[in-house]
């Protein structure tokens, strides 16, 4: 892990940042707050661990920067329901801007596309 944002560091092995990693008192610890705070988080739904044996939840790096954000975002005096739409919001403008890069590369492509419009016999 690297010690100022305690994450794993990349090595020779494939771990992405949505690889389920941290048992919850990990997590919580690592985003400086109580693990009774992960699992109020996680009842409102602003986390969603991925759950193991069907008890035990378990954080990715994802989780914990969000984590960290609503615990930024709640020391700015933002109620639980305000952070709760601002991040549904972002995850908006994220799949819109996916969107737009995607209408983009169409848009520059070189390929030729023919069509041929379909005649009644």
């Amino acid at each position: 892990m690297t010690a100022a944002e305690g994450m794993p560091e990349r090595t020779g092995y494939a771990v992405t940042d949505d690889a389920p990693l941290y048992a919850i008192s990990v997590a919580a610890q690592l985003a400086g707050l109580h693990p009774q705070t992960l699992r109020q988080y996680d009842r409102l739904g602003l986390v969603t661990p991925k759950r193991v044996g069907g008890r035990n939840r378990l954080y990715s790096a994802n989780d914990v920067a969000r984590l960290r954000e609503i615990a930024d975002l709640s020391s700015q005096g933002l109620s639980l329901e305000g952070i709760r739409r601002i991040l549904e919001l972002q995850e908006e403008v994220r799949m819109l801007r996916l969107r737009l890069e995607e209408f983009h590369r169409e848009k520059s492509s070189t390929s030729l596309v023919v069509w041929r419009p379909h005649r009644n016999r």
